[in-house]
């Protein structure tokens, strides 16, 4: 039982450390919002272009050419494409980081909401602030996940709030973990 309460600590304070990146994420997207995308998008680019040439060169100093489809070179020219997309196409990625970012916060309304639901087994009246906070959460993901409309700015301001509220939940939860064991 002490392993699975240190566990479940640990795992707290990853969560108010991903929560606190979250926050900072989200402020500058408030403050930068264009010019946040774009960056994501070229240092992502330049990330794949540069694993694609380091590819590329491996495969050129090998000494194991005869393999038509070698894995070097076919990796290789994929990452630099991926890395030139990337750049390219750089508003594209920002309709994908909104629907990456309201999925995660999907997925963690719906892990606070089974947390309230096991507080709310004890005799505890924490687990409705709990279920609450969740639903919130969950209503803010469903907007950014769903809303093609919706702007870097909102993302991040509901980025904000979704880091406060996992924050609050998560020391609400840490604080009551003694009861639930």
């Amino acid at each position: 039982m002490d392993f699975l309460k240190k566990f479940l600590k640990k795992s707290g304070w990853i969560s108010i450390l991903e929560s606190i990146i979250f926050v900072i994420l989200g402020f500058i997207l408030v403050f930068n919002p264009e010019g946040t995308i774009k960056f994501i998008s070229y240092v992502l680019g330049a990330i794949f272009i540069i694993i694609g040439l380091f590819k590329i060169i491996a495969f050129l100093i090998s000494k194991e050419k005869d393999d038509f489809l070698n894995y070097d070179i076919i990796c290789g020219i994929l990452a630099i494409v991926i890395g030139i997309i990337a750049i390219v196409y750089s508003t594209t990625i920002a309709a994908l980081l909104r629907i990456i970012i309201g999925v995660w916060i999907i997925y963690t309304a719906l892990i606070r909401f089974s947390s309230s639901l096991k507080l709310r087994r004890l005799s505890n009246n924490i687990w409705v602030y709990s279920m609450i906070l969740a639903v919130i959460m969950f209503i803010g993901g469903l907007f950014i996940a769903l809303n093609p409309g919706v702007i870097t700015t909102t993302i991040g301001i509901i980025m904000i709030v979704y880091s406060i509220i996992d924050i609050a939940e998560t020391i609400i939860f840490m604080r009551n973990m003694k009861d639930v064991f």
